[in-house]
C-alpha cells in the first residue's frame, strides 16, 4: 500500500483502469476487504483515501485507519467547510487569501455559524488538524519506523494534491518547509522562490500565502518578533501585538514547561510580503507535538505521549479542530478492542475543570470503557496493565 501511495504516477494506468472498471481501491489491512476511494487530481495526479464511514473498521497500523465518529473535531462543520468529492477535498478556509485593492476590506465569518453549531468556514488551526489528521500524524503505532520531519513532509504533501482552499490547489497556497539536505537545496529553493513570487500585488488583487514549518526558535525584534524555522534560512516577523495574542491563544505551545520537556512546535502561519520584502506574519496557529510529531494540549501530554510510545502502545491523540469546547480523551488506545482512553489531570482547583474532569469519569462508567488515568502529582502508571486484562489486545 504504502509503494501505490508513494508511487501514484507510476501506477496511474492501475488506478485509471479500477476506477473505470471497479469503482474503487481495496484494502488489504483486513479479510474481507474493505474499499478505498479513488481519486484524481486536475493534475491527473491519482489518490487513496479511505472510504466514508469507515475508518474505524481499518487495522490501527493501517494509513487508512481512524477514530470513530465523534473523536474529531471535525465533526463540527458543515459540507459548507469541508466538502469530499471525486476530485478530492474543498475547504472554505475563513481567512482571504486574495484582497482586492480596488474594494473594501470585507469582515471575515471565522465565528459564523450555520445549522445548528455546525461551523460554515475553517479556521488556521482547524486546516492544521485536518492536515494532520488526514497524514495520520496525530496516530502512532510501533511497527512505524521511527518518525521525523521528512516523514511528516511527504505526508503532508501528499494531502496537498487533492486539496483545493477556495478553489486554489492547497499546494499552490500553501508552503510547507522541506527537510534540509544538500542534495535537494536548489530545488527546495527554487520551490520557496515560486511560492514567494505569488504573493503581493498581481492585478487588482493583494496575494497571501500559507507557510506550515517546524518552529526552531522565536526571537524579539524592535517591532515584535522573529521566527525562525526549521530547515529555512528566511524568518518570518510579526508585531508585538499579534505576537501577544497568540502567546494567549496557543499558550501550550509557548509555554516553558514544554520546552524543558524538549517538546516540538509547529506553526501554520498565514503571510504576506512587506514593502521591502519581508515575510510578514498576518495570523497563526500552533501547535505544540511530542518527540514523534504527536499533538499534545499541555506539556504533561507530551510526556504521556511520549511514554505511551516508548511501551509500545498504538495510540491516537484526537484533534480539536477549531472547536474550543469540544471535550474528547486525551489520548484513544488502539491496540485493545474495544478501544480504550487515556486521561491527563494536571491541574488543580479550577471548578471548570474538575467539572469536566466528572464530566469525562462519567461517561466512560455509562461506556464501561477501559480507562489509563495520570494525577500528573502521582507517579506514571503502569501503561500495559490494560493490555494485560481482559480485554483482547490486537496483534
Amino acid at each position: 500500500m504504502a509503494r501505490l501511495r508513494e508511487n501514484s504516477v507510476e501506477y496511474a494506468a492501475h488506478f485509471s483502469r479500477a476506477k473505470a472498471e471497479v469503482g474503487h481501491a481495496q484494502c488489504l489491512c483486513r479479510t474481507p476487504a474493505l474499499r478505498l476511494v479513488i481519486r484524481c487530481s486536475r493534475a491527473g495526479r491519482y489518490h487513496l483515501a479511505g472510504w466514508p464511514g469507515e475508518g474505524e473498521r481499518h487495522e490501527a497500523a493501517c494509513p487508512f485507519h481512524k477514530l470513530a465518529p465523534g473523536l474529531s473535531g471535525r465533526d463540527a462543520y458543515s459540507t459548507e467547510a469541508i466538502r469530499e468529492g471525486e476530485n478530492g477535498v474543498s475547504i472554505r478556509l475563513d481567512a482571504a487569501l486574495a484582497r482586492s485593492i480596488t474594494e473594501p476590506a470585507i469582515a471575515t465569518t471565522s465565528g459564523e455559524q450555520h445549522e445548528g453549531r455546525a461551523r460554515r468556514t475553517v479556521g488556521l488551526l482547524g486546516l492544521l488538524h485536518w492536515l494532520w489528521e488526514e497524514s495520520q500524524l496525530n496516530a502512532w503505532h510501533p511497527r512505524w519506523r521511527r518518525r521525523n520531519w521528512w516523514v511528516c513532509h511527504a505526508r503532508l504533501r501528499e494531502q496537498t494534491d487533492n486539496c483545493f482552499i477556495d478553489q486554489e490547489q492547497l499546494g499552490s497556497v500553501l508552503h510547507i518547509v522541506p527537510p534540509f539536505h544538500p542534495d535537494t537545496a536548489e530545488v527546495s529553493a527554487a520551490e520557496f522562490e515560486a511560492f514567494r513570487t505569488r504573493l503581493g500585488r498581481h492585478g487588482d488583487k493583494d496575494h497571501r500565502g500559507l507557510i506550515l514549518g517546524e518552529i526552531k526558535a522565536v526571537a524579539p525584534t524592535p517591532y515584535g518578533v522573529r521566527y525562525a524555522l526549521a530547515h529555512q534560512r528566511t524568518p518570518l516577523f510579526a508585531s508585538a501585538e499579534l505576537d501577544e495574542r497568540l502567546r494567549r491563544s496557543y499558550r501550550p505551545a509557548f509555554a516553558q514547561a514544554s520546552a524543558e520537556q524538549d517538546a516540538r512546535r509547529v506553526g501554520l502561519f498565514l503571510v504576506e510580503l512587506s514593502p521591502k520584502g519581508n515575510l510578514t506574519v498576518v495570523d497563526m496557529a500552533a501547535m505544540l507535538l511530542n518527540r514523534l510529531y504527536i499533538p499534545a494540549d499541555s506539556s504533561h501530554e507530551v510526556v504521556m505521549g511520549n511514554a505511551l510510545a516508548d511501551s509500545g502502545r498504538a495510540f491516537v491523540k484526537p484533534v480539536r479542530y477549531d472547536g474550543t469546547d469540544a471535550v474528547f480523551p486525551d489520548f484513544v488506545l488502539t491496540d485493545v478492542f474495544p478501544h480504550a482512553y487515556v486521561e491527563v489531570y494536571g491541574i488543580r482547583g479550577r471548578e471548570s475543570y474538575d467539572q469536566r474532569k466528572r464530566v469525562k469519569q462519567a461517561y466512560y462508567q455509562r461506556q464501561e470503557a477501559d480507562l489509563i488515568e495520570w494525577d500528573v502529582a502521582a507517579e506514571m502508571p503502569d501503561l500495559l496493565a490494560r493490555s494485560r486484562s481482559g480485554i483482547r489486545r490486537l496483534p
